[in-house]
């Protein structure tokens, strides 16, 4: 899956926003620039939640932290929230979300008896306002000929005011010509090759307020609280990443899976490397003067620094914060199996030396190259790594007075 165009008419910062992400550029990795508060970040989360988190009914409460007041055009019945075209490998979907106006648009069809003979339960006018209607039965209005509305899917509700208990707004969803089930199908399967990588110092729209100040606490407090909560999270929503967290057993497991694919390949009686690949041509390339060792059982890992000519132990919090931030992002990958995938990275520069912010480039085409970057930044030298034709703006657009 590649993201080939997105548009934003208008969402926070963005306006009027449309870039291409060329299909037969190489790499596929394309710096993203702004000014700074132009909207870089919001961008990387505005595509990262409508294509991670409208499959999933569990992640609805992310597309709506996302929403929360959205409202941009109150007049208007229906209003563009984004449009996207997919690559899939053998064609292009574009995809459109839209916000709707549900109550006002719906209860004038409930009042008619028409569409009240349609309803699974009998409703009472005074209470339109505040309608709740099971997702089934708003589907089967909206999608009626009569609205010019087929194949649209409805993917939840949220609150365009400032109480977010009043869902007054629908987000809405169309796939070109697939069907509602055939748009369902792709969602889902699209939603698997979505991620986003950032920072915790970043302020997550699509988080609420209890997630938020999770993320910006005091390191002291943050390390106590990180394990089960930041967990908790990316068992929601598991296209998440964060470069600050180096799971030591994740790259255990990474060992492990790499030295049962090398015991399987011998059964079968195949030439495999996996775990020599692992070891020596990707870890340790990351790591500088410094290599990596396991226990035999694999259990215990041990990095060990050569100072002239002797080793030295080390522990992973001795590692440089560029070196935790390479090997965290090469694990995260590899542990995934993410490929074919739309990775999003914000700000993948900070910690790393300008030399490693050129080379991070050749990193992700090594690492995997059948994924699609997109790098939210600030960075000259990640610039200079590609062809000026690779580097994709957000263009400062003014908006124009009224009076």
């Amino acid at each position: 899956m590649h993201l080939l165009r997105v548009q934003v008419p208008n969402f926070r910062a963005l306006n009027q926003v449309d870039i291409t992400f060329e299909k037969d550029f190489f790499p596929q990795i394309f710096p993203l620039g702004s000014q700074n508060g132009g909207g870089k970040s919001t961008l990387l989360q505005l595509i990262f939640t409508l294509l991670h988190c409208s499959a999933s009914d569990e992640r609805t409460i992310f597309l709506q932290n996302l929403l929360h007041r959205f409202n941009p055009n109150q007049s208007s019945e229906k209003t563009i929230l984004a449009i996207f075209d997919i690559w899939d490998g053998s064609k292009i979907h574009t995809i459109e979300f839209f916000s709707h106006q549900t109550i006002d648009a719906i209860n004038a069809k409930i009042n008619s008896k028409d569409y009240n003979k349609k309803l699974p339960i009998s409703i009472s006018s005074k209470n339109n306002r505040f309608l709740r209607l099971p997702i089934e039965s708003i589907s089967r209005l909206l999608d009626d000929d009569d609205w010019e509305r087929e194949n649209l899917l409805f993917i939840c509700t949220y609150s365009s005011t400032k109480d977010q208990l009043v869902k007054d707004k629908s987000l809405l969803c169309k796939i070109g010509n697939l069907s509602s089930n055939e748009a369902r199908f792709f969602l889902d399967k699209l939603s698997r090759k979505v991620f986003l990588a950032s920072h915790t110092t970043q302020d997550f729209l699509f988080m609420n307020g209890e997630y938020r100040k999770l993320f910006s606490e005091k390191k002291d407090d943050y390390e106590k609280k990180d394990c089960s909560n930041i967990n908790s999270l990316k068992t929601k929503i598991p296209g998440f990443f964060t470069y600050d967290f180096l799971a030591v057993d994740l790259v255990n497991q990474l060992f492990i899976d790499a030295r049962n694919k090398d015991g399987n390949a011998i059964k079968d009686r195949e030439d495999s490397n996996y775990y020599e690949t692992l070891l020596k041509q990707d870890i340790n390339s990351i790591l500088i003067n410094k290599k990596i060792y396991f226990s035999p059982d694999l259990n215990q890992i041990t990095f060990k620094l050569d100072k002239q000519g002797q080793e030295v132990d080390l522990y992973p919090e001795d590692l440089s914060r560029g070196e935790l931030k390479r090997l965290s992002i090469y694990v995260w990958l590899k542990h995934n199996e993410i490929k074919d995938a739309i990775v999003l990275m914000d700000e993948i520069e900070i910690t790393l030396h300008p030399d490693w912010q050129y080379i991070i480039i050749s990193d992700l085409e090594k690492w995997e190259p059948s994924n699609q970057y997109i790098l939210a930044t600030h960075s000259y030298d990640l610039c200079e790594a590609l062809t000026p034709a690779h580097v994709k703006a957000i263009k400062l657009k003014l908006i124009k007075n009224k009076n």
